[in-house]
């Protein structure tokens, strides 16, 4: 499975942006399509995750509300539509996905096989 991830860029706080992530491969056995991110100096964390099969969406409580993943009909592209963006946003994002990832370890970034190579978001003040 391979992911490319596309979609940042400079943005001024209280804007939009939306990132994609592209899967190519054998992706029949994804369990999970998760977003990730890694600011500046600090661990990669969290952002949001959506449930192949059934289309279920968790979230990170720091981006709930202006933050919404989704995918296309055809099950190969992953969005995430940022609203409301923050400077505390700026950061690389990564799309990962895996076929051995369960809900307790959505937020767990070892629990994923396959990783997307990063797209740099930046919010100005």
């Amino acid at each position: 499975v391979q992911l490319q991830a596309s979609g940042g860029g400079l943005v001024q706080a209280g804007g939009s942006l939306r990132l994609s992530c592209a899967a190519s491969g054998c992706t029949i056995n994804t369990r999970f399509m998760s977003w990730f991110r890694q600011a500046p100096g600090k661990e990669q964390e969290f952002v949001a995750a959506m449930k192949w099969s059934g289309g279920n969406t968790y979230y990170a409580d720091s981006v709930k509300g202006r933050f919404t993943i989704s995918r296309d009909n055809a099950k190969t592209t992953v969005y995430l539509q940022m609203n409301s963006l923050r400077p505390e946003d700026t950061a690389i994002y990564y799309c990962a996905s895996g076929p051995s990832v369960i809900h307790s370890q959505l937020a767990t970034r070892t629990a994923y096989a396959y990783w997307g190579q990063g797209t740099q978001v930046t919010v100005s003040s």
